[in-house]
């Protein structure tokens, strides 16, 4: 127990009593640390590097930049990018010239939501990156493409994190219930319920497990099951099980809402998964979706909508950014409706999964050496700009021997009513050259 009194011991949050001291001892992210794979290669190696950790919470990052010091020797500081400035950056790079100079320790700077930090602040510590003075390694549940400037992530590897899966959800609960609830038999109800409601993030299972060792302290127990778990824990639980079934009933709900053009159902389902705990970004993420899947080119509006509102939360967060949710869903409530190009999408996908390879015409080839033109690259291409109406009546795009397809179907409703009338004209075009040609 590290010297600890065991009251001392107890005191100390159950997530730091059970982070791992070694690399066998992470549950999890198998794809970078099994045998043979890169961040095991990295540390048997002995190579330290900078790099990104990129995944959602709870899954580790934190654990492994501590690991990665303990395994390299190397000095560690923290900093955080929420409430670090480029004062806390310089310090930084003085404690690692200190410790280079009086005893060559390397030095990790691990950056938690290196994302946060702007492009003045990722400047400032780039050039001891570079000159390896520090080494990088940030924690991001962010996009880094997007978040992190390109010449910091051009000298970092990138490191995609999983959420747990639910057998390794199941063996950390052992740990913590071993831990923190010791002697106690926890049905298979109640673990369903802990892995499910802790969605994959480690942190949040154990902070569960000791809200429940907490009551059960209280209620003298000697047993839990899973109508114990709805009482013990928040009444967000009860509302819906993020890994259960009530979550994705009620966002199939909030979707058929949406397509059905119902805006006050649709908001009902929406602050119903709001007030029951769901994570506005995921939401965000379904709204543009329904955008594209159920509205489409009837009104190209809507995704443009879909996306204002899920930036307007991320710059406002809560509760202020959720009112643009709301609008956004409203919105596509009362847009006109199409899936004509979500069915036209997924028969090209299904069709081509199927195919063959055929090959590109030749008059639609590029050729752009001489060797191309005179073995008949793009000879014969009809450049549509140069036709009435800048269309090339009759011309076929498709490879040569391919069936004849008709994929994109607009419906007649919204927009769509005036794609379907070019389409049909240009149809038509296309069967008068053909006359022609007969």
């Amino acid at each position: 127990m590290n010297g600890l009194s065991t009251e001392d011991y107890l005191a100390v949050p159950l997530a730091e009593r059970l982070r791992p001291r070694t690399l066998a001892e992470v549950i999890g992210q198998r794809h970078l640390l099994g045998p043979g794979k890169p961040l095991a290669m990295a540390f048997q190696s002995g190579q330290l590097h900078s790099m990104i950790l990129w995944g959602p919470p709870g899954v580790g990052k934190t654990t492994l930049a501590r690991l990665m010091a303990d395994a390299f020797a190397a000095d560690f500081i923290a900093l955080s990018a929420v409430f670090s400035g480029v004062k806390d950056i310089r310090e930084a790079v003085a404690r690692a010239q200190g410790s280079r100079a009086h005893n060559g320790r390397r030095t990790i700077l691990f950056v938690d939501e290196v994302h946060r930090f702007n492009k003045a602040q990722q400047d400032a510590f780039l050039p001891y990156v570079e000159a390896g003075l520090l080494t990088l390694v940030g924690a991001t549940t962010e996009n880094p493409s997007f978040e992190v400037n390109s010449a910091l992530l051009s000298r970092a590897a990138v490191y995609v994190l999983q959420p747990l899966s639910p057998a390794e959800m199941g063996e950390l609960l052992e740990r913590a219930c071993r831990q923190a609830l010791p002697g106690l038999d926890v049905e298979e109800d109640a673990r369903a319920r802990l892995i499910g409601f802790a969605d994959g993030d480690a942190r949040r299972l154990l902070n569960l497990v000791e809200q429940v060792a907490t009551a059960v302290r209280a209620s003298e127990l000697r047993g839990i099951d899973g109508d114990f778990i709805d009482h013990a824990l928040a009444q967000s639980l009860r509302r819906f099980d993020k890994g259960g079934d009530a979550f994705y009933d009620q966002i199939s709900a909030l979707h058929k809402a949406v397509r059905g053009s119902s805006p006050d159902a649709a908001l009902y389902w929406f602050c119903r998964m709001l007030d029951g705990g769901a994570d506005p970004r995921y939401l965000a993420r379904r709204i543009v979706r329904m955008a594209w899947e159920d509205i489409g080119l009837a009104d190209p509006r809507a995704a443009r909508i879909a996306l204002d509102a899920a930036e307007t939360y991320e710059r406002l967060g809560t509760p202020e950014g959720e009112l643009a949710l709301a609008e956004a869903i409203l919105y596509l409530a009362m847009a006109a409706k199409s899936n004509a190009g979500y069915l036209a999408y997924n028969a090209a996908r299904s069709f081509i999964g199927g195919d063959g390879s055929r090959p590109v015409p030749v008059h639609l080839r590029n050729a752009p050496t001489r060797l191309m033109k005179d073995l008949g690259y793009g000879r014969d291409y009809r450049y549509a700009h140069d036709e009435a109406a800048a269309y090339a009546a009759g011309e076929n795009y498709f490879p040569e021997g391919m069936p004849p397809v008709e994929w994109y179907r607009p419906v007649a409703r919204g927009l769509e009513i005036r794609i379907g009338e070019k389409l049909a004209h240009l149809r038509e075009l296309d069967r008068l050259a053909g006359k022609k040609k007969d």
